[in-house]
């Protein structure tokens, strides 16, 4: 049967949503290895387009390093740091702004060809004028965040941490999702086990943003013991910040616990998920296999974490784990698109019982 040409500007444009999915998801991971390198702070300026160009002589070099020494990292951290290791955490910073860069090109032309061969229905060129517009805010969010270890205290702010991470991940958000809904069209009645879904997303967009109060606060140096921390289910030490809600952001105990607690409710809703999907014979078959996804997802994530506690936060596994949760994000949002994708089916075959199609239950 002839492909629909009705629905190839809807795939050209679900395309290009992937791929700028694809320079975020490198962007969040990128910028969890500038954090763990901690060279966040190496670039002390904000330029969005003059620093698009690195150093490219000595003396160039020489006068970016000597507006780092400035800096309270310098004096108080790296005071015996060379121009080469300078170098080195220079160019994962700059890397992620150029990443920056590169993401806003990447949606920006693509965005205006679409607008001028009118191929983008209003509705959806105000929701990604909307998602460029986050992107910008995501820029000045960023400088904000770096500007808070530029001060006396050479540690950016968690909370501006958690709150660049987490537009980092609406965004991604918002692009998955729209592309998403272009190649697989919503049926609006198909509805069931949305809301528990909804659910589950939201608990992991909340993972992740106590993810970044744990890296913001360097918790994960600390209680690298599992199941127990320290010996304790409950550390005693958790509510000695005053006022109390403080200890939710800045006391490593209660940070890490709450992380952990949250890690144990996604993996108990990703399970309840798979089982309510796969016992609905109307469940359409994207939701299952996204569902066996999200389970086989979250547990890998899960393993990443404990071993990066564990083993005191190594670079690698530090980062495996950050990229992890942008794939158990991607495979949350990828179910709740599939439910209202309408029947469980992959391509017209003869009727058969339900238990031939897809297995025994």
């Amino acid at each position: 049967m002839p492909a629909d040409s009705s629905n190839e500007p809807h795939r050209a444009v679900a395309v290009w949503l992937f791929a700028c999915c694809a320079l975020v998801f490198a962007m969040v991971v990128v910028g969890g290895i500038t954090r763990l390198t901690h060279s966040g702070l190496s670039i002390v300026e904000w330029q969005p387009l003059v620093g698009a160009v690195p150093p490219l002589d000595a003396a160039q070099w020489e006068e970016t390093f000597a507006k780092y020494r400035l800096t309270p990292e310098f004096r108080l951290s790296n005071h015996d740091m060379t121009l080469e290791g300078f170098k080195a955490i220079f160019w994962w910073e700059y890397f992620h702004r150029l990443l920056g860069r590169i993401v806003g090109a990447v949606f920006l032309l693509p965005f205006v060809y679409f607008l001028w061969r009118r191929a983008l229905p209003p509705a959806l060129a105000w929701k990604l004028a909307g998602i460029f517009a986050l992107g910008g805010l995501q820029g000045g969010l960023g400088w904000y965040m770096v500007k808070s270890g530029l001060v006396d205290d050479p540690r950016v702010s968690s909370v501006r941490l958690a709150a660049h991470l987490g537009l980092a991940f609406l965004i991604y958000a918002g692009l998955l999702w729209i592309a998403l809904g272009l190649l697989r069209p919503q049926v609006p009645q198909r509805v069931a086990h949305a809301p528990m879904v909804r659910i589950v997303v939201a608990v992991i967009f909340a993972m992740v943003l106590s993810g970044a109060l744990v890296a913001g606060i360097r918790a994960g140096f600390a209680y690298n013991t599992f199941p127990l921390m320290n010996g304790h289910w409950i550390p005693p030490e958790i509510l000695v910040i005053e006022p109390w809600w403080r200890n939710f952001v800045y006391n490593m105990a209660t940070v890490q616990l709450v992380h952990r607690t949250l890690a144990l409710v996604i993996a108990i809703g990703a399970v309840i998920a798979w089982w309510r999907v796969h016992a609905d014979r109307a469940a359409p078959l994207a939701a299952c296999r996204w569902s066996e996804i999200l389970v086989a997802a979250v547990v890998l994530q899960i393993a990443a974490g404990i071993a990066t506690l564990l083993l005191r936060v190594p670079v690698p596994l530090a980062a495996l784990h950050q990229a992890g949760a942008v794939l158990v994000f991607t495979c949350a949002i990828g179910l709740l698109a599939s439910l209202s994708s309408g029947a469980r089916t992959e391509t017209p075959l003869p009727a058969a019982p339900a238990r031939e199609r897809h297995g025994p239950r």
